[in-house]
């Protein structure tokens, strides 16, 4: 039998995903058990779910793509065949130095033929953390020579997997009387619209999101930035409401934005 790929990275760039959580989240996954549903409620680029399924080959995991990641994997061949014809266009032109416009012209042939990863192409032509999603605002830009030099792949990566793509809240809906059930719960920011994301993210849509880990085993993910542990905690203290993380285990983890910008992450999962 082919040994099957495991991916420690998303096979396409995405914003938030969790690769540099997994050391984290590996060891920790050893308190579920092999056997369990695995709902991924934010799924993203799918790397938690595909993580798991690796780990756990026998376990039932559901990879919610709201934000249609399946699409831009379906499409990688195209991207690659934009990417290699730019790359071929630059030449020799020095890394990460500015370029030109010129190559413009081959990504809207294929934007007017209907099909322009734009956030992957952003990782080639734009600085690190920088995504754009539509040609017009990628001529906007100020361009680099940041081309990757080999081809994506991404063979073998949602296999196993139960697809859907649905709100979060009818997912839950869905499998929260099952038994044996273990929420992967990772939102967008607090108060941040982020390049890759749908729609922008309110306190009130965090706190509701808060409701999926009464009474449930999970995997959450924050940062400090958000203050929501802080929030819970003065709930508790000042109001008759619980605290959704009591009983719950803390990983963190530092990030770091820029030279002179970090944050910390945080993942905190509860197995009882």
């Amino acid at each position: 039998m082919e040994k099957k790929k495991v991916f420690t990275t998303a096979p396409l760039p995405f914003m938030g995903q969790k690769r540099k959580f997994l050391k984290q989240f590996k060891p920790a996954l050893i308190n579920y058990s092999q056997t369990a549903t695995y709902v991924d409620l934010f799924g993203g680029s799918g790397l938690l779910s595909h993580t798991v399924k690796a780990i756990y080959p026998d376990a039932t995991v559901i990879y919610n793509d709201f934000d249609n990641y399946r699409e831009r994997l379906d499409n990688i061949d195209k991207t690659n065949r934009l990417i290699g014809d730019i790359r071929a266009i630059l030449g020799d032109f020095p890394k990460d130095k500015r370029i030109g416009v010129e190559f413009l012209k081959r990504v809207l042939k294929d934007d007017m033929a209907g099909y322009v990863d734009y956030i992957t192409l952003s990782s080639s032509i734009l600085f690190s953390m920088k995504y754009v999603q539509s040609f017009e605002a990628l001529a906007k830009e100020t361009l680099y020579n940041c081309v990757r030099q080999s081809d994506y792949d991404a063979t073998g990566y949602l296999h196993g997997l139960t697809v859907v793509s649905k709100c979060y809240k009818e997912l839950f809906a869905e499998y929260k009387h099952l038994e044996n059930v273990v929420f992967m719960v990772d939102p967008p920011y607090l108060s941040t619209e982020a390049g890759t994301y749908k729609s922008f993210w309110k306190l009130k849509d965090y706190l509701d999101v808060l409701q999926v880990l009464d009474g449930t085993k999970y995997f959450y993910f924050t940062s400090n930035k958000s203050s929501i542990i802080e929030l819970c905690e003065w709930i508790e203290t000042k109001t008759p409401m619980s605290n959704p993380f009591i009983g719950s285990t803390t990983a963190t983890m530092n990030a770091t934005m820029n030279y002179n910008s970090s944050y910390t992450d945080i993942m905190l999962y509860k197995y009882e």
